[in-house]
């Protein structure tokens, strides 16, 4: 159902319906190549929790899930170029398959950093898997394996993405403009 031209924040990129086609076509990748074997899913806190579940929806393997949180911005909106994690993951993940879901990819350093952090619990692979992508801002070497939507370097909202934490509930993906 879309909102009246009163309620949207912003201007539209992706309808909740493309989201949820884009979910369904990649979650099927996913289940393909991981077909026989149990992944375990990761979640970065807190912007891809609406997108994780998304994706949860529509794999047909066993998996198991946990979450992290990790910044490198502190309190200001600029990044700091120090991650910190905030909340670790407990799971054993030494020859696990490991998918890291991400809201966005943008400069890349926080999601550099949480690839190598889990890495070095000695998975049998790591994998990233993304809402967005933002290649034109990207300072660090990180890919997303399973990429829903490339975006243009544009100030994005919604779907779990926010604005001095507002608007993750929205129901589609839009920009504000300057």
């Amino acid at each position: 159902m879309m909102k009246s031209e009163e309620t949207i924040k912003g201007k539209i990129l992706f309808t909740q319906e493309q989201i949820w086609e884009r979910a369904k076509e990649m979650g099927d990748e996913i289940s393909r190549d991981y077909e026989g074997e149990e992944l375990i899913v990761i979640g970065t806190l807190k912007g891809a929790i609406i997108w994780m579940s998304d994706i949860l929806k529509n794999l047909t393997l066993d998996t198991k899930i946990d979450f992290i949180s990790a910044s490198s911005y502190g309190s200001g909106t600029t990044s700091s170029g120090v991650v910190k994690i905030t909340k670790d993951i407990h799971m054993d993940l030494f020859n696990r398959n490991v998918l890291i879901i991400e809201d966005i990819i943008d400069t890349g350093t926080t999601l550099k950093f949480l690839k190598d952090y889990i890495a070095e619990r000695n998975p049998k692979s790591v994998k990233i898997c993304t809402l967005l992508d933002k290649p034109s801002r990207r300072k660090a070497d990180v890919q997303g394996d399973y990429i829903g939507f490339t975006v243009d370097d544009l100030f994005v909202i919604g779907y779990g993405l926010d604005y001095d934490q507002k608007f993750r509930n929205l129901p589609y993906i839009s920009y504000l403009e300057g």
